[in-house]
């Protein structure tokens, strides 16, 4: 596998989804659209191509990936058992943005997929292009997101490209200015007993726990680090952090405050927030970049455009990034888990 040198990463449309397919049974890696982020896809029984993801990315090795199929049934070829919970999850949230921890076969996967762990993590993601891909791959593919690893991860093809236009052999079109849901997946580790999420997302605690009528817990990153293997991806290392720091404005602060807060400081200031607030700074005539997180009527907004803020306002000629918390729902708790990883305080 020669991605390193190549000369530019192909834009794969609808119509040329065999030859993207192709490519990755040929050992090349190709992102994929999901309705959370891109994915950097790589089948997942070659461990040539799934070291080269860890490599592109620049991945911590220990850090695990979640495989993505096509459909329900296939999971039963890959994972030793699927407990009743587990089959109830998938029958109400696949396709769609839930990850699902299971024990895994011996010998399936390539090893690099999942190093000295017995289990994997395992989703059916809810976009046409993927499940088409997947099922013309004919096997399932690994796909963290798209993006140098570390960095805001990529809702839409541009932000795939910047990061590795010449890296990896082409990206698939989704049509689409974003991905539909913008952060990454929910993780669960399901038992008979209780449900643990490893790492939140869209799909929140409330709608897992009204879905199979048992235990919902969140563990926090501190509990997984006190484990001897990490099930989900998310927890260990730095993520979503853009070049400048991120400070987190607390919801409590009033507008007077944001004013205050840009005009005492001689830096170049970013504004990532919701449109309102950006437009009462505005007519203030304060200078800055700003980045909008869309209507405060419309909360998934500020999720699906997360990403898009922080990537543009890194590129942007600002010195520090002011970004807009909100009150912890579970509407917010996805946005506030990333926001938070990417922060480097709250003022």
């Amino acid at each position: 596998m020669n991605n390193e040198k190549l000369n530019k990463t192909k834009i794969f449309g609808r119509e040329e989804l065999r030859e993207a397919a192709d490519s990755l049974k040929q050992g090349e890696l190709v992102a994929f659209p999901t309705e959370t982020v891109f994915g950097l896809g790589a089948i997942a029984n070659n461990n040539q191509a799934v070291k080269q993801v860890f490599k592109t990315k620049g991945r911590p090795s220990d850090n695990p990936l979640i495989v993505h199929v096509h459909n329900i049934n296939s999971v039963y070829d890959y994972v030793e058992e699927v407990n009743d919970v587990a089959l109830k999850l998938m029958e109400t949230f696949w396709p769609g943005p839930l990850t699902i921890i299971f024990p895994v076969k011996k010998g399936i996967f390539a090893e690099s997929v999942t190093p000295n762990q017995k289990t994997v993590g395992i989703r059916m993601p809810n976009q046409l292009e993927a499940l088409l891909l997947i099922e013309m791959v004919g096997f399932p593919l690994v796909g963290p997101s798209a993006n140098l690893s570390g960095k805001p991860s990529p809702t839409s093809i541009e932000h795939v490209i910047h990061d590795f236009d010449g890296k990896i052999a082409g990206v698939v079109n989704n049509y689409s200015e974003f991905t539909q849901v913008g952060v990454e997946s929910t993780v669960v580790w399901p038992t008979a007993e209780r449900i643990e999420i490893l790492r939140p997302g869209a799909i929140t605690q409330s709608m897992l726990a009204n879905a199979t009528g048992i235990e919902v817990v969140e563990k926090s990153s501190e509990e997984q680090m006190k484990d001897t293997t990490i099930a989900s991806p998310g927890v260990k290392y730095t993520h979503y952090s853009p070049s400048q720091p991120v400070k987190m404005i607390d919801p409590s602060h009033s507008l007077e405050d944001w004013k205050d807060f840009i005009n005492e400081t001689d830096l170049k200031i970013g504004i990532l927030a919701q449109e309102h607030i950006i437009s009462e700074l505005q007519t203030n005539s304060i200078g800055f970049s700003y980045y909008s997180l869309g209507s405060d009527e419309e909360l998934e907004q500020a999720t699906q455009r997360l990403f898009a803020g922080l990537r543009f306002l890194e590129s942007s000629d600002c010195d520090v990034i002011f970004a807009q918390a909100f009150e912890e729902t579970d509407e917010t708790h996805a946005y506030l888990n990333r926001l938070s990883k990417a922060s480097s305080s709250m003022i």
